[in-house]
């Protein structure tokens, strides 16, 4: 690997390491501890491995946030080695990789997202290695790279389904346009039983619950349809996430792939997929996992037009890189705002969690002693739950229940539990209806630095349960 594929590596890695400790937990790192200390086969919005690497980080250093993050930075930093290899196996020069490299480092979807655990981060990569063992089996044929293709989609399904999809996609496109042989090849298929065989325990948990992980995609497809509207929205947020080098570069290698008749299947794939995604409700970063093979065969493409390319490329690079720089958590806690441009979701959603634990553990030391002895805490979504969680017990609060998507599982409040303490809005008529009587006891204080979408929050006092909790916790449910 030549040196300036180091350099890019090396920068982005001190960049996520410089940062990864700031502002604290995004809310679905805060889901991923609790769901690991609740590890199980199948979760309804999430599969198995991030809830493991988030209970390992916790159980060898409780509480850091630096920890946490490491596989996030590692698989980050790693995928633009992998860019560039996919550039040097399609014959690029030592500039094609270093493009296909700083390409990947600079795209928003990657790099702002780095320094955060979250499958978004982790399943990228794994899209990246499998695509470039596929091209290199192309390249050079050598069928130890299928099988080492379907293990790693037997990693990527531990992470997201999202893999399915690619594969199915672009076994329709290789049918119809080649190349035939690999879907002949016994390694592909032999790779393809050990992904379906590690996915078993998944599916059997899925088949349980009655499959609730199909029920989320009509969740998800209904907030995209409320946040982004259709495939305009789509096709502009995926643009925003790829950056002002990815989005040439990467229509640039779609083109390139559409004309090499042996990788006509990819550029097919990387359509179908948009496609596919758009008209199923998915996010765009669903198909954004394709990018970084498209942004490779740009990188080679652009190989030998030596004059105008420099003038051109960096001064695109240095906007790309001021982007990516919005997102990532640099600026100081008490400048942001919950009314911030898309480029600070990831920050303002990581600030003020012990705040709101403090505001809540004040609401609950209020309560009468023999109001508070028969009282559970809990959370109108996962979110909230989950920051009971990891700040409850140093504030003396008992463990915290979510009638929300997966921390709905995690079990129910004990049966004495007659009066519930109840964070948020969401869900509250329900709350009403089934408890003789709903007081709201406090207001999350909008001073004190919460900026996670709690800030100015009603927390609920609801006495004199109506019904079992064997009852009401299924009635409670919600995605």
């Amino acid at each position: 690997m030549n040196r300036g594929v180091w350099i890019i590596a090396g920068v982005l890695g001190v960049a996520l390491v410089a940062t990864s400790w700031r502002y604290g937990y995004f809310g679905d790192e805060l889901y991923f501890v609790a769901a690991g200390h609740h590890l199980d086969w199948g979760y309804v919005d999430k599969t198995p491995l991030v809830p493991f690497l988030a209970l390992i980080a916790d159980t060898v250093a409780p509480g850091s946030l630096w920890v946490l993050r490491i596989p996030a930075m590692l698989v980050t930093v790693a995928g633009v080695f992998v860019a560039a290899l996919i550039a040097r196996d399609l014959g690029g020069s030592r500039r094609a990789q270093v493009i296909a490299a700083g390409s990947y480092a600079v795209a928003p979807f990657l790099a702002g997202g780095g320094h955060l655990l979250a499958t978004s981060t982790v399943d990228p990569f794994l899209w990246t290695v499998i695509t470039w063992l596929v091209v290199r089996w192309v390249c050079l044929r050598d069928d130890k790279l299928l099988l080492w293709a379907g293990v790693v989609t037997a990693v990527s399904l531990q992470v997201k389904w999202l893999i399915v999809f690619f594969w199915l996609i672009a076994g329709v496109a290789i049918l119809f346009v080649g190349p035939r042989e690999l879907l002949r090849n016994k390694m592909l298929w032999l790779g393809a039983a050990i992904a379906v065989l590690t996915s078993v325990p998944q599916l059997l948990w899925q088949a349980r619950n009655g499959w609730p992980q199909l029920q989320m995609g009509s969740v998800i497809a209904a907030d995209e349809h409320a946040s982004i509207g259709g495939a305009g929205g789509f096709l502009l947020v995926l643009a925003l996430y790829s950056g002002a080098v990815g989005i040439p570069l990467g229509l640039y290698g779609l083109w390139r792939t559409l004309r090499l008749p042996q990788f006509r299947f990819l550029g097919i794939t990387a359509i179908g997929l948009i496609v596919v995604f758009i008209a199923t409700g998915g996010r765009p970063y669903y198909a954004a996992s394709i990018l970084p093979v498209l942004w490779a065969f740009g990188a080679v493409g652009l190989d030998g037009r030596r004059r105008w390319l420099p003038w051109v490329a960096w001064p695109v690079f240095l906007v790309s890189i001021a982007f990516v720089a919005t997102s990532l958590p640099i600026r100081p806690v008490e400048s942001l705002r919950a009314s911030d441009e898309f480029s600070d979701f990831i920050d303002f959603e990581s600030v003020g969690w012990p705040q709101l634990a403090d505001e809540v553990a004040a609401a609950y030391r209020a309560l009468p002693d023999n109001v508070r002895a028969r009282t559970a805490i809990v959370g109108d979504a996962y979110w909230s739950a989950s920051a009971m969680s990891m700040y409850g017990p140093e504030r003396g609060l008992p463990t915290p229940y979510s009638p929300n998507r997966g921390y709905w599982y995690f079990g129910a409040p004990p049966e004495n539990a007659t009066n519930v303490l109840y964070i948020g809005d969401n869900n509250s008529d329900k709350i009403r209806a089934s408890f003789a009587a709903v007081t709201r006891v406090a207001t999350v204080d909008n001073k004190i630095g919460v900026q996670n979408g709690y800030q100015g929050a009603p927390i609920y006092l609801a006495t004199k349960r109506n019904q079992p909790w064997s009852t009401l916790w299924p009635a409670l449910r919600n995605l």
